[in-house]
């Protein structure tokens, strides 16, 4: 079942466009949103967010447009940005209990879940956490509120390899409670180890949106693995724009 539907998406900047993109995640699906830096994949999430506003297009959350229904709406979807960086000597419970005052949605059990499995000592400040802890916090306070749709901007970036294994398989155990994660990387062995789909884009363009098993049937060439295959693509890409 699609939760969130991305149709005809539009931002103009200076020099930089997105031009009507349009995708859907899927309840209980992990989708990787894969580019290369500059190619559009935080201004779409933050447009899908209203942290920009879009110049045109449709953005909806279980099936209610988000102009009108940002607030109901922001109690039921999780964001990342993959970094800690706000309240940097408080302690992990202290901000746990601010950030329990902005959702009445709040689950203490459920926080207290993702404590325990994400290993975090919640007597830490923020900024005794190593990069790799940071992120699996930003997690549990977007997940501690019973969300139904994960939205991640670049979670993976920054991390030594174990660590960015360990949060891929974290999305897939949270994939299985029914929640729709989607994140964006331009890191394609994530996209390997973890995506049911793929959202690809280029230059502000979706150049593919489908699962991966249909993207390898449709790009991947005979022979070539799926770096090589966006590697080709890519540059597919940039020639036509030119």
């Amino acid at each position: 079942m699609s939760i969130v539907k991305v149709n005809g998406l539009r931002k103009s900047y200076p020099s930089f466009e997105l031009d009507n993109v349009s995708f859907s995640l899927e309840e209980g699906r992990i989708t990787g949103f894969i580019g290369r830096n500059g190619a559009g994949k935080t201004t779409t999430i933050k447009a899908m967010l209203n942290l920009v506003h879009p110049d045109g297009g449709e953005i909806e959350y279980f099936g209610m447009p988000l102009t009108g229904n940002e607030a109901e709406i922001k109690k039921r979807i999780g964001y990342s940005t993959g970094t800690l960086n706000w309240y940097p000597r408080r302690k992990i419970r202290d901000i746990a209990a601010v950030m329990k005052s902005f959702y009445d949605s709040w689950d203490d059990k459920l926080y207290r879940e993702y404590l325990n499995l994400f290993s975090i000592d919640e007597e830490k400040s923020a900024n005794q956490l190593s990069e790799g802890m940071k992120v699996k916090c930003n997690l549990m306070f977007a997940l501690s509120h019973g969300v139904q749709a994960l939205i991640l901007d670049e979670p993976t970036s920054g991390l030594d390899p174990f660590s960015r294994d360990e949060l891929l398989d974290i999305f897939r155990e949270i994939s299985d409670t029914g929640v729709a994660v989607f994140f964006s990387t331009h890191i394609i062995s994530d996209i390997e180890k973890c995506a049911d789909d793929i959202v690809y884009i280029s230059g502000g363009k979706i150049a593919a949106a489908l699962s991966r098993e249909e993207f390898h049937r449709e790009y991947v060439r005979e022979g070539e693995h799926l770096e090589a295959a966006f590697l080709r693509m890519e540059r597919e890409e940039r020639r036509k724009d030119r």
